[in-house]
């Protein structure tokens, strides 16, 4: 149950940095670096990021920036798997 608390805090969090990015770069200001977006996936973010991508149409032509967060989603599903269904007995 814990690690569903973290995946809804950690996807608010990474939803909120991903829409400041959005923001910026239409203000064009200085933009979150993707090292920083792509850590905030790896931490559990992905899943918000990802609906984000397509609904504010936001990094989802840059191959090199989306290819990463499809690798970094098929990673949390299995790890997510893993949990359910290994651990989860």
């Amino acid at each position: 149950m814990l690690l569903v608390y973290y995946l809804i805090f950690i996807n608010v969090v990474a939803a909120f940095i991903f829409s400041q990015d959005k923001g910026l770069a239409k203000r064009k200001q200085r933009r979150i670096s993707e090292k920083r977006l792509h850590t905030f996936e790896l931490a559990g973010g992905v899943f918000s990021m990802l609906v984000l991508m397509y609904t504010l149409r936001h990094k989802n032509q840059k191959f090199a920036y989306y290819g990463w967060t499809y690798l970094i989603l098929a990673l949390w599903v299995g790890i997510l798997y893993l949990v359910l269904f290994y651990f989860g007995r």
